[in-house]
């Protein structure tokens, strides 16, 4: 039987970010983590209220999914997006 909603993590793991730069990657990332969880696509779309097309959009790194959704989802697979200036690039890259 899947865990309920009220069964998920909530918070952070300390060290655990990962640089996000393509949808492709986001979509590894929540792939990584229901799975983690032990959670079918099924299972997560039940979860979230949506399609189990969604899921499947999302962890094939569709670039068009809605962002709400994500977060949404994201949110219950206890994941969290933080935005922050990137480190400099040296200039040997520009």
């Amino acid at each position: 039987m899947p865990p309920s909603a009220q069964d998920l993590p909530l918070g952070h793991s300390a060290g655990s970010e990962t640089p996000i730069r393509s949808s492709v990657e986001l979509g590894a990332v929540i792939r990584e983590q229901r799975k983690r969880l032990a959670l079918k696509q099924l299972d997560l779309a039940g979860l979230g209220n949506t399609g189990n097309r969604f899921i499947v959009d999302l962890e094939n790194g569709k670039p068009t999914v809605q962002l709400q959704k994500v977060l949404d989802l994201m949110d219950l697979l206890g994941l969290e997006v933080v935005v922050r200036t990137k480190s400099s690039r040296s200039t040997s890259s520009l």
